[in-house]
């Protein structure tokens, strides 16, 4: 449920017990408010089945060919308990791949250049970022690592009170406790909080369950009590996020909105970028100092539908895909989606990818896997894009299913097992883009 929150030391020492490396195709994230759906490309399948004819073939293909894949695999996938915190490691990365027997890996990958007309990107933009937390040890949501993780909100992981088993106390520093398999950051979380209050700055925060679906678990305050009491009368671990209090809003509505962008990573740890996404709006015009109203501050489809007398009203299903959120920006503010948001998406995906990458990665298993994964995004009045969360069992709108599962079949299965009429195939324009 926390996409870049504390490694789960426990779960690490765990598996190194069991001789069981971790990878990005056996791992599944679970997060507040969770999408329906199931994990990684065998959820795409299944929910393709629904989706037409065209959706049917996708899925089709994708379990046939997954038939072939699963075998070497499916001991291995049972095993795996689901990810429930995204955990970015790197200090010893060298040292691991060492041990391994591996050469050492390269420091950088080149982002791709900047269209013409685009501002520019640096070749190592997609890496600088997160070097100096890999240098660090271990991404964490303490506040001295703010300033190399600027897309991501200053977040803490919180346990319950009435939680039976032990909780460590958190370290504040580049050394994670190894002996304890939990830790609780409630009192950074009160050194952030107080400090904000004392220099007058915004300090509205959003408590987030682990466990939580369809817009339960959540709630919003700028009480830190209020939150704390909230978090230790429930049974889940809970991260407490700093709110965005300035989002840009949609107009007419003066409304909120999320992005959903699907990422896909194949075997050799290559990234794609699904082509199309889709924003979540909200039905209700946002008000900053009215939490009490869900429906105007989640855009949590159940909570919209459930809640809300004018959802659809402005978009069909509170969906609004790109093409239409493109010519929204070029008429309203005068630019395009690529470049002032699309460009700090793909920035962002890389950075977080490439820092995760020893936790995740299975190019040294013997056999091939591959993870679909949920970025969901905001973006600030100032137009800076943020990461909110990353699932790892991402659900998807139903008219992009077929288009969707047959990348997957394409980068995924096909480059592991080609189909026999590969010359045969139409030449359609990529479903995934390369980053």
């Amino acid at each position: 449920a926390v996409l870049l929150a504390r490694a789960d030391a426990g779960g690490a020492q765990a598996r190194q017990r069991r001789g069981d490396p971790g990878g990005a195709g056996s791992r599944r994230g679970a997060r507040p408010g969770r999408r329906r759906g199931g994990g990684g490309a065998a959820a795409a399948a299944a929910a393709a089945a629904g989706a037409g004819r065209a959706g049917a073939r996708a899925a089709c293909t994708l379990s046939r060919r997954l038939g072939r894949l699963v075998p070497a695999a499916a001991a291995w996938a049972a095993r795996r308990a689901a990810l429930r915190h995204v955990h970015l490691r790197g200090a010893r990365r060298e040292q691991q791949r060492l041990r391994r027997g591996l050469p050492a890996a390269a420091r950088h990958r080149p982002l791709e250049e900047a269209e013409a007309g685009q501002p520019p990107v640096q070749p190592d933009a997609g890496r600088e970022e997160p070097a100096a937390l890999r240098e660090a040890g271990l991404i964490k949501t303490s506040p001295e690592l703010a300033e190399s993780c600027t897309w991501f909100p200053e977040s803490y992981v919180i346990y319950p009170t009435n939680l039976k088993t032990p909780v460590a106390p958190a370290q504040n520093g580049i050394h994670p406790p190894i002996h304890n398999s939990r830790t609780d950051e409630r009192e950074f979380f009160l050194a952030s909080y107080n400090r904000k209050k004392e220099d007058g700055e915004g300090n509205v925060w959003i408590a987030k369950s682990s466990a939580g679906a369809k817009g339960e678990g959540i709630l919003i305050s700028s009480e830190a009590t209020e939150l704390l009491d909230f978090i230790d009368n429930q049974g889940q671990v809970h991260v407490i996020q700093k709110y965005l209090e300035h989002p840009l809003l949609l107009e007419p509505g003066h409304r909120k909105f999320d992005i959903r962008s699907w990422v896909l990573v194949d075997h050799l740890y290559n990234i794609y970028l699904y082509r199309e996404g889709v924003l979540r709006t909200a039905s209700e015009p946002y008000h900053a100092d009215n939490f009490q109203d869900k429906t105007s501050h989640l855009t949590n489809h159940c909570i919209q539908k459930e809640y809300s007398k004018n959802y659809g009203k402005y978009e069909e299903g509170n969906e609004m895909f790109f093409e239409e959120f493109n010519q929204y920006l070029t008429s309203a503010l005068n630019i395009t989606l690529e470049n002032s948001i699309l460009l700090q998406i793909k920035h962002i995906i890389r950075s977080c990818l490439m820092s995760v990458e020893p936790a995740i990665s299975t190019k040294h298993l013997p056999y091939q896997s591959f993870q679909l994964f949920g970025f969901d995004f905001m973006v600030d009045e100032e137009l800076k894009v943020w990461l909110i969360e990353v699932n790892g069992a991402p659900a998807c709108a139903q008219k992009l299913y077929a288009e969707l599962c047959q990348g997957i079949v394409d980068i995924a299965i096909a480059s592991v097992f080609p189909p026999p009429d590969v010359e045969q195939q139409p030449t359609q324009p990529a479903a995934f883009i390369k980053l």
